[in-house]
């Protein structure tokens, strides 16, 4: 049997995969200097991203809110250096375009499941306080 049909992942970690995996592909063609600067800053800050994302579905829903703030930070850094990264026109509009896409995407993920977080949260301790 294979591994990976008995395992499900989170739409939201498989986003952040396919962002990953995407960035690679752009990653490897950027010019030298940019590469090793501003595409390892955003190389880091996305593998960051994955870690945080992947422990914040294991982890119980109090510290899972302030992972998915942290994740949430990290997506608007990475939204920054590729920001600047085009801007240096070291990656093409189509590039970024569908790199910010993706980013907006992951991060409005992000901020449906910390929303419903706090109305899970919010919902309990209504009850609690009864």
């Amino acid at each position: 049997m294979n591994f990976h049909s008995q395992t499900k992942i989170l739409p939201v970690l498989e986003k952040a995969k396919s962002v990953y995996k995407k960035w690679i592909t752009i990653h490897k063609n950027i010019e030298r200097t940019a590469r090793f600067g501003i595409g390892t800053k955003i190389d880091n800050t996305l593998l960051l991203l994955l870690e945080l994302l992947r422990k914040a579905v294991y982890t119980p829903i109090a510290k899972k809110i302030v992972l998915l703030e942290e994740a949430s930070d990290k997506v608007d850094v990475i939204k920054f250096f590729l920001q600047l990264l085009w801007e240096l026109h070291q990656i093409s509009n189509s590039q970024y375009i569908w790199l910010e896409t993706d980013m907006q995407d992951l991060g409005k993920i992000i901020g449906g499941w910390k929303k419903g977080l706090f109305n899970k949260t919010s919902a309990t301790s209504a009850e609690e306080r009864k």
